[in-house]
């Protein structure tokens, strides 16, 4: 691997990064301090977490900022969950695609670091 955008995680994550602002646009204006600042900050933390792991002197190192991006992956289903029940949005199939993807590209990668 020669950079951290070299890994296909990498790049599909931050295509969520995108999803999770369009996605957002729609929340209410009060939420811009809230819910909508929080999960943007969660999808960005994501592929901001596998380059910055990626950049780190060892595995163990990387492997660690990897299963940060897994928590924030979580923050992102359930701050979108809860946009759901509050009416802020539609469930969206092809973004929830996405994250399963992702998270379990992160956790193939992980394993991959461990053996």
């Amino acid at each position: 691997m020669k950079s951290h955008k070299d890994l296909t995680v990498y790049k599909k994550s931050v295509d969520l990064v995108v999803d999770i602002y369009q996605i957002s646009r729609s929340f209410p204006e009060v939420e811009k301090f809230g819910l909508t600042g929080q999960i943007r900050r969660a999808s960005v933390s994501v592929s901001s977490n596998i380059a910055e792991g990626a950049a780190r002197s060892s595995k163990k190192e990387f492997i660690r900022f990897l299963y940060i991006s897994l928590g924030s992956v979580a923050e992102i289903e359930t701050q979108l969950e809860i946009a759901s029940r509050l009416d802020f949005i539609k469930e969206n199939p092809k973004v929830a695609e996405k994250i399963i993807y992702i998270r379990r590209m992160i956790l193939k990668l992980i394993q991959s670091l461990k053996e």
